[in-house]
């Protein structure tokens, strides 16, 4: 279990907000990894809606009403995400910041659809969440994210380029988020006319991949493609090095916690991932990361993301002066909100428009744009 300043997380939700102020007040919430191997982006997550809903309540909450934040654990499970779905929407929850893993988002997403909650996901890139949405005409589903689409033909291009006539593989975990991610990248490498060498899926959750290694450094790999999260790739590169190969690895955005560094250790020196541009080093961003950093806490990867994402929806229904749903998303499509990220504009389909991928390394534990 993880402790913060409001108790411990456990899989049941956690309200909090202003207690004992007699007035109205509104419930919103965040969805995601809370428990399991990913849990430290559920981490993340729950920081951004704590502070943010501090933030807002400090300066006199939304339509003039506090704000109680709930945070629901689905360990990055579709079950469990639409059990979460379904409990909050007994709740009557106004929103949902999140949730962190596609596959867990999508699913989930019906059951906001149909109860008429509000989704903006800090993280979900899968481009089905919002593309299927808009097929089904639902307007409750967003993200203040890219999308992997984008993400890939930045990765694609770079190994094109860097390992023309060279091995490279594309590996991928078999989830909605790392499949994805994976096929876009390979898509785009193989417009700018490379062929991967290899084409492989592994198991997540797993803590041996030395086969998978071995399989690698016999065909001569000279670089591989991780669609997955940073608990598998950092064990992947971590044995490889065991094995005294030394392979380029090159990774998405699920790799933006210092817990990666935690399982490589020197190992990881040299990987690269694209994430876009780090939002801590936003103007508008500041005073919201000087008071993180006051509570002994970096609010690294997708913490401002889920800050961001409420800011988007409270934005929202002040302009329409409502918190229903529908009202709500008719401002949040098409309109364009001043963010802890920056500025940010969604399109007709819940998307953010133009998203920009920029590339990092780690180097001595620590992820930095190059």
């Amino acid at each position: 279990m993880r402790k913060s300043a409001l108790g411990v997380v456990s899989a049941a939700a956690i309200a909090f907000g202003f207690a004992g102020i007699a007035q109205a007040e509104i419930k919103i919430a965040t969805v995601g990894p809370m428990t399991g191997q990913y849990a430290s982006f559920g981490e993340q997550m729950k920081r951004g809606l704590e502070m943010v809903v501090k933030d807002l309540n400090a300066a006199g909450g939304v339509l003039g009403e506090k704000l109680v934040g709930s945070i629901e654990d689905d360990a990055c499970d579709p079950k469990q995400a639409v059990a979460a779905a379904n409990k909050l929407a007994s709740e009557g929850v106004a929103l949902v910041a999140g949730h962190f893993c596609s596959g867990s988002s999508i699913p989930a997403s019906a059951v906001y659809a149909e109860e008429g909650i509000l989704q903006i996901s800090p993280a979900s890139t899968n481009p089905a969440l919002t593309e299927d949405a808009a097929a089904k005409g639902w307007k409750n589903v967003n993200r203040v994210c890219g999308r992997d689409d984008a993400q890939g033909i930045v990765a694609g291009k770079f190994l094109a380029q860097a390992y023309k006539g060279k091995n490279v593989a594309i590996l991928h975990d078999k989830t909605a988020y790392g499949k994805g991610l994976a096929d876009e990248t390979k898509k785009n490498l193989n417009a700018a006319g490379v062929k991967e060498t290899m084409y492989e899926a592994y198991t997540a959750g797993e803590k041996d991949y030395s086969a998978l290694i071995s399989k690698m450094k016999a065909g001569g790999i000279d670089a591989f493609y991780v669609g997955g999260y940073h608990t598998e790739a950092g064990l992947m590169i971590r044995q490889a090095r065991e094995q005294g190969y030394n392979p380029q690895m090159v990774s998405g955005d699920a790799l933006v916690t210092d817990e990666f560094w935690k399982i490589t250790g020197d190992a990881g020196e040299g990987t690269l991932m694209t994430f876009q541009p780090d939002p801590r080093k936003n103007a508008a961003a500041k005073a919201v990361v000087d008071r993180f950093k006051a509570d002994n806490y970096d609010p690294e990867g997708y913490t401002l993301y889920t800050y961001a994402a409420v800011q988007v929806w409270a934005q929202a229904a002040t302009a329409a002066g409502s918190t229903d749903m529908e009202k709500v998303a008719a401002k949040v499509r098409g309109g364009t909100f001043d963010t802890v990220i920056g500025k940010l504009s969604i399109d007709d389909k819940g998307d953010v428009k133009n998203p920009e991928y920029v590339w990092y390394v780690w180097k001595n534990g620590k992820y930095a744009e190059q």
